[in-house]
């Protein structure tokens, strides 16, 4: 008999909105329930229904100025693209939809609870720029596995806040290179750059490197 996926979260009540001044810290305390397939590689770490409790989320602030699209941010040597989103932690979820045998609906918490990476990918907008840094993050596929992808998905869609969507052929996503950060240098991800979670896509250019990312949608 297949086994299915159970995912429990208790959360304490937290305020504060980023769209105003953001509160300087998010502290939940997050328990991941789940019954994976033996294939799963999150199995491991989450088959047992450990608690996790992820350090604290200092959140990232504003910077006083905005550079225009694809100039330099001085704040943190990376250049500008998108139109900046300010998202509350508090009640921001990841939805996984699609062809998938369980939608997810994830907080930052559960995501950081999965399996971490840690790389410096070259990130290349055409010849217009070339940024390196670290980004660290949950495996594209770790999150494919907790949500179960149905036979016959070719293709996954990303989806930012601030309404821009890239589609990746699914094949492309599963690559262990992959992932969604949630840091970048150590810390959160600046707000200029996708906090609070990103894309990641070495192989791929800036273009496929969703900002401020609140949707992944199977096809």
């Amino acid at each position: 008999m297949k086994k299915f996926i159970v995912l429990s979260l208790l959360l304490l009540v937290l305020s504060g909105c980023a769209t105003g001044t953001p509160s300087p810290t998010f502290t939940p305390t997050a328990t991941i329930t789940a019954t994976l397939p033996p294939t799963s590689t999150s199995a491991a770490t989450l088959a047992a229904g450990q608690a996790c409790n992820p350090p604290p989320i200092v959140v990232p602030t504003m910077p006083a100025k905005i550079p225009a699209t694809n100039q330099l941010d001085e704040t943190t040597g990376m250049h500008m693209t998108g139109t900046v989103q300010q998202l509350d932690l508090a009640t921001y979820r990841l939805k996984v939809t699609g062809k998938v045998d369980h939608p997810l609906s994830l907080t930052l918490d559960e995501l950081r609870c999965l399996p971490k990476v840690t790389a410096s990918p070259l990130l290349a907008c055409g010849d217009i720029f070339k940024d390196v840094a670290s980004w660290s993050g949950v495996p594209i596929q770790a999150i494919l596995n907790l949500a179960g992808v149905q036979a016959g998905a070719k293709t996954i869609i990303l989806t930012g806040a601030d309404g821009y969507t890239a589609s990746i052929a699914l094949e492309d996503a599963r690559q262990p290179k992959n992932y969604l950060a949630y840091e970048w240098e150590g810390k959160p991800v600046p707000i200029l750059h996708g906090f609070p979670l990103r894309a990641v896509f070495p192989d791929f250019g800036g273009w496929a490197w969703v900002k401020w990312l609140v949707g992944m949608e199977v096809e």
